[in-house]
């Protein structure tokens, strides 16, 4: 017996209701419906996602299937996934055209802040995001050496021209100076230095820009926060109980400048054995879970201790850690949580359209 005939009006309607994971509004308002047929018992959608919310794609996709499977349980559904252009609005007086801004910070060195950084970077981008990868950490800048890169910007008429590295838009005060000069700023030029590479660099349209801060608690985070509205922040830590310590003080002084702590990332939470793969955890483990727990801060994932991970940054190809079988699963996990907890929060509060001021 074929199917009662069904008005696209119909499904259009239970559509209106699917947000957009990232601007939290309906795809039927953000014109995200690219294709809608109703043919007898069989509806197919052409569902556009911008490219912001790329590591989420298919789970987006599995999501309004089970929508629509759920109100028409007597059709065949397919849904398709294709990409849907959306510029990045300016924000902040520098006019950054970026669509999420994430600071990455510690309570103190050492815990592998710039590699947890550069382990976003380029998670974000394999999955297709446009990224920019920022190293305002002025006093120790190493995200050059984990890349792999001591090219020198070039400017081009007033605008300084990221580095480019494995399709990641790169900036750092370590492709100014010699290799091992230090840099002795007050944080009058810190500011500076900060507003220059943010306003002054062409970074071009980007749907994430990651900023490797300097570790502690300093002025870096208050300057960012008076440059640009950042969209959030992640807080590296390992599961000593000193680095918590400093974790929790770090996860206050974002607080205190008013940004958000999108996720906690527990880093050498545990030793894998490369010859038996048995798990030893050599500075205790599950510390910042917990914090993160007490603090009501998500927990993004911990990652292990993998020689091969070591040697790799070391070496400057960092991005290969993606390509290690048994340290991928980790570095993959933390990516989709980061971005599955900035959709969630744009479905709770979503994007306001802009205003259009008449003259």
């Amino acid at each position: 017996m074929a199917a009662t005939p069904l008005k696209e009006e119909i499904v259009c309607e239970v559509l209106s209701g699917f947000a957009d994971p990232e601007s939290g509004r309906s795809i039927v308002q953000m014109e995200q419906v690219h294709r809608l047929v109703c043919d007898g018992d069989r509806i197919e959608v052409t569902l556009g996602l911008t490219t912001h919310s790329a590591p989420i794609w298919n789970e987006t996709r599995e999501e309004l299937l089970a929508l629509l499977r759920d109100k028409f349980p007597d059709r065949n559904i397919e849904v398709v996934v294709e990409r849907h252009d959306r510029k990045p609005e300016k924000i902040g007086e520098i006019g950054l055209t970026a669509k999420t801004v994430l600071a990455v910070g510690a309570g103190k060195g050492g815990v592998g802040k710039s590699s947890v950084a550069a382990y976003l970077s380029y998670g974000l981008a394999r999955a297709g995001c446009a990224v920019g990868l920022m190293d305002a950490d002025v006093y120790g800048p190493s995200i050059p050496h984990l890349l792999g890169t001591s090219e020198r910007p070039v400017l081009v008429g007033d605008r300084i021209q990221p580095i480019v590295v494995d399709g990641l838009r790169v900036m750092s005060m370590g492709l100014l100076i010699p290799p091992g000069e230090p840099v002795a700023w007050r944080g009058p030029m810190l500011h500076k230095y900060l507003a220059q590479f943010l306003g002054d660099t062409a970074w071009g349209d980007l749907d994430y820009l990651v900023i490797d801060m300097p570790p502690g608690t300093g002025d870096v985070a208050l300057s960012l926060s008076q440059l640009l509205p950042l969209s959030g922040a992640v807080v590296v830590c390992t599961p000593q109980e000193v680095a918590l310590l400093d974790a929790v003080r770090a996860v206050g002084m974002f607080r205190k400048v008013n940004i958000e702590v999108h996720g906690m990332v527990e880093n050498m939470s545990f030793f894998l054995c490369p010859n038996c793969g048995s798990r030893h955890e050599l500075f205790g483990s599950g510390g910042a879970r917990r914090a993160a727990a007490e603090l009501q801060v998500p927990f993004l994932g911990e990652l292990p201790l993998v020689p091969q991970l070591r040697q790799w940054a070391d070496e400057g190809c960092i991005g290969r850690s993606f390509d290690d079988p048994t340290a991928r699963p980790y570095l993959e996990a933390i990516v989709l949580r980061l971005v599955r907890n900035l959709a969630a929060k744009q479905r709770r509060e979503p994007t306001l359209p802009p205003l259009n001021i008449l003259h």
